[in-house]
């Protein structure tokens, strides 16, 4: 079987399906030989057992500072990385244990299940001010803009102790930080821009707290002011776009089986597995990324020590070996198991947040506006094959 060159990110198959050339890689050969564009020989893990034993491996290292991370697509204007990247102070998701560990215990606190149930409440007040928004507005609108990203960005600033007024420039430099084919200097100048911001707000909530996680952080006086900084961009970053995107595309998805739909109007008791289902079919974040700190054997292949490794999430959880017709959207599947949020220590942190926000987000727009379609053909709709969280860059609809 040849060797595949690069990543395809055309989603040839459709809008919610992987690439074709994924599919058939995962069919044949779970664990793949990747060809880079900068002449790295890496790795492609598609399938779902192998994608679970690798996340839960750390000798598979999420670090970038060991030795060149290589990017498995073309990125227009962006220089070929010939040095590891420096490690940024409070990116817990670029470090191992034991460092990984002692940042992400400080959040865990702030993450409990508990603390999520109380913010509840406070989140579906935040969705019903957003479609009170919606609804004064004359159609067509665009659902990203109006509803999908203000609300995952009210929930997270409220969480953090963002001022909501500041949120603009932030969406604007996290968008632009997320772009796939930025210069260096415009990718940069955003981070820097961000990062600028944050430390600022920290170094705040450090001599004067409120009642809000990032208070909570700095209260920790073992923590830097760079390590706190770090870990408020990785949360606000991750907090938002992820969300956001899960809310507009899984709308998409939604409008698009339409029986789905009517099952899921008529009867509301089925929201939280319908939840866990968009979220295993459409695996907004995908692509992600780990360096092999020895030769490691892998779904019956040996990764030699300082190969990227490349894994694909969302082929994962459309694996048929795991999930029965995993191309098929079922609201009624008990989608278990399912990858969308990692698997391992680098486990999402913010998952229960992120179901709180779709559960309310889906149920409101359904019960506000049941006869929500989209105002453009289908094809139309601009996806956001040029991002690292896929999704959709608008959604116009109509009721």
């Amino acid at each position: 079987m040849d060797i595949p060159q690069g990543l395809p990110m055309e989603r040839d198959a459709g809008p919610f399906d992987p690439p074709r050339e994924i599919t058939r890689l995962r069919e044949a050969r779970p664990v793949s030989p990747l060809a880079f564009p900068d002449g790295h020989e890496g790795w492609l893990v598609t399938g779902y057992e192998a994608v679970r034993q690798m996340m839960a491996d750390t000798r598979f290292s999420s670090r970038l500072d060991l030795d060149v991370v290589h990017v498995p697509y073309e990125t227009p204007g962006m220089p070929v990385a010939t040095e590891p990247s420096p490690q940024l102070p409070g990116m817990f998701i670029a470090m191992d244990p034991p460092d990984h560990g002692r940042l992400r215990k400080r959040l865990t606190g702030a993450f409990t299940v508990k603390r999520m149930k109380q913010l509840e409440e406070h989140i579906a007040e935040i969705v019903e001010r957003q479609l009170d928004h919606l609804a004064r507005l004359a159609p067509p609108v665009d659902l990203v803009k109006e509803f999908a990203l203000p609300v995952p960005s009210l929930v997270i600033c409220e969480l953090l102790g963002v001022p909501y007024e500041d949120r603009d420039s932030f969406q604007a430099n996290s968008a632009q930080f997320m772009v796939r084919d930025q210069t260096l200097e415009e990718k940069m100048g955003a981070y820097i821009a961000l990062n600028t911001y944050l430390s600022e707000l920290v170094t705040r909530k450090r001599s004067s707290p409120g009642e809000d996680i990032l208070s909570d952080l700095a209260g920790h006086e073992d923590l830097t002011i760079e390590e706190l900084t770090g870990a408020a961009f990785l949360m606000l970053i991750a907090g938002h776009e992820t969300t956001a995107n899960m809310l507009s595309l899984g709308t998409f998805a939604l409008l698009e089986h339409p029986s789905e739909l009517a099952s899921l109007a008529a009867d509301s008791s089925l929201m939280p597995g319908a939840v866990e289902e968009l979220l295993r079919y459409l695996s907004v974040a995908d692509i992600f990324f780990r360096y092999a700190t020895e030769d490691l054997s892998l779904g019956g292949e040996t990764i030699a020590k300082g190969s990227t490794v490349v894994v694909s999430l969302l082929a994962a959880n459309r694996d048929p070996q795991r999930f029965d017709d995993p191309d098929v959207l079922d609201i009624r599947r008990n989608a278990r198991g399912l990858l969308s949020f990692g698997h391992g220590v680098h486990q999402c942190l913010g998952q229960q947040l992120a179901r709180i926000e779709m559960r309310a987000g889906f149920e409101g727009l359904l019960r506000r506006f049941p006869t929500l379609r989209l105002a453009i053909p289908a094809g139309e709709v601009k996806l956001r094959t040029d991002m690292n969280i896929y999704g959709v860059h608008e959604l116009p609809v109509t009721w």
